[in-house]
């Protein structure tokens, strides 16, 4: 997957639901191949296979339990995830928080099957002991600043700088997503610069009145940090 990577989480949002969840992926499939910027998706369970039949873009779930197969009812089975079209999953999102036990088993199971693991953490600390699972990305996200339109890039840089170099102490092969207030592309661009390979996005576009409008801004921001 080229990198850098604007993912964007659905979360349970009724306007990225059923077919709205299928329009809006097409929205960021059509902004990727316009712009040449890897745009990732997450959403919901039951719209994964609704969306990766009839797009193509790289489809992520947003959770997955450590679970094999087996009598699991209402679980989030890995393979399930596979099965329906994803090619990895979030692991730890602050709405969904795991045991670090859990974690090393999600992503363990995740490498089995070939699943692309995106782990967040709410800080340096957590990071790094995520880090010695060696997940692929790692998602540095203050949950006090999720949904709040203040990016932790410009709030909170001195967090972004130190995950990253927490995570390469442990793995230098880790890559680091910002997340949380993510809004426009001036705060993608920021993010980038402080040592990121891109950004974790969810209700800056999801809920914009114009998703196509506020993405395009995110993904020329992108672009205008690599063009430094």
């Amino acid at each position: 997957m080229r990198l850098p990577l604007i993912l964007i989480n659905f979360k349970a949002y009724e306007e990225a639901t059923g077919e709205k969840a299928l329009k809006l992926a097409n929205i960021c499939k059509e902004v990727s191949e316009r712009y040449k910027v890897t745009v990732g998706i997450c959403p919901q369970d039951v719209d994964i296979y609704r969306i990766s039949s009839k797009v193509r873009i790289p489809i992520f779930a947003q959770s997955i339990e450590p679970i094999e197969p087996d009598s699991h009812t209402g679980h989030e089975l890995p393979l399930a995830a596979k099965e329906a079209g994803a090619i990895g999953s979030l692991i730890n999102h602050s709405e969904n928080r795991l045991k670090l036990p859990d974690i090393e088993k999600c992503v363990l199971i995740a490498k089995k099957l070939g699943l692309i693991t995106v782990c967040c953490a709410p800080g340096v600390r957590l990071a790094k002991e995520i880090a010695r699972f060696s997940p692929d990305f790692i998602a540095v996200e203050p949950p006090e600043l999720i949904g709040t339109g203040i990016p932790v890039s410009k709030a909170k840089p001195e967090v972004v700088v130190n995950s990253v170099k927490a995570v390469h102490s442990v793995n230098k092969k880790i890559k680091v997503l910002c997340g949380a207030g993510i809004s426009n592309g001036d705060d993608a661009k920021k993010a980038l610069e402080l040592g990121t390979v891109g950004v974790l996005v969810a209700s800056a576009v999801v809920k914009a009145s114009s998703p196509k409008a506020v993405l395009v801004d995110l993904v020329k921001g992108v672009k205008a940090c690599n063009a430094q």
